[in-house]
């Protein structure tokens, strides 16, 4: 397996390679910002691009999309906000960002095949109506949905607490405790880590 990490954009967002470490054949996940020093790790890797992931829609994690020419990938419930500034929030920084429309819509329980490795996409609703984590074995890229002792924001438009805490509860702390938790923000944690730290400050 290949996984490389960068914190991307004015919000620090953590982008993700993921892939396959002998065939090289790779997907970017949560491009928001910083194309330039994706692309040189790419090339200088002699990797092959095969897909781009989004795991929502908002403008931090989409903003670098159009920079890469790889399939993009996104739920069906974000799909809209690829090409609305509204929608995508970026036009609360007057940035409004405007991509090109996904090549595959996801639903959960889809599997990405990257080479020889797989995610399983898990649709976890609640920071947006389709906010996505993406599941290869004991990792876990959680989007905007679980974060070290933190969760994704439910003050935005088409956000809900109570789908957010449902899809942690229900969905994310059924996962093995040992489970590497990569987050769309901040440092890495696990799903036993978080499971503790709620369960101590409920």
């Amino acid at each position: 397996m290949l996984l490389k990490k960068f914190v991307v954009g004015a919000l620090q967002t953590n982008c993700y390679i993921f892939g396959d470490s002998e065939t090289k054949e790779v997907a970017l996940i949560d491009p928001g910002g910083d194309a330039s020093a994706i692309k040189r790790y790419i090339e200088k890797n002699d990797l092959k691009l095969r897909y781009v992931i989004n795991t929502h829609g908002h403008g931090d994690h989409i903003a670098a999309n159009a920079d890469f020419a790889a399939a993009l990938l996104i739920h069906e419930l974000d799909a809209d906000c690829l090409e609305d500034p509204h929608l995508n929030l970026s036009s609360s920084f007057g940035a409004g960002i405007r991509c090109r429309q996904a090549n595959r819509l996801l639903k959960d329980g889809d599997v990405i095949t990257v080479g020889g490795e797989t995610l399983e996409v898990l649709h976890t609703p609640g920071h947006t109506a389709g906010g996505i984590c993406l599941r290869h074995d004991d990792i876990l890229f959680s989007g905007d949905t679980l974060f070290y002792e933190g969760v994704g924001r439910t003050d935005l438009p088409n956000s809900s607490w109570e789908a957010l805490e449902d899809s942690i509860k229900n969905r994310l702390f059924k996962l093995p405790d040992g489970c590497r938790v990569l987050p769309g923000h901040g440092p890495e944690t696990t799903i036993g880590h978080e499971k503790n730290y709620y369960a101590e400050t409920a």
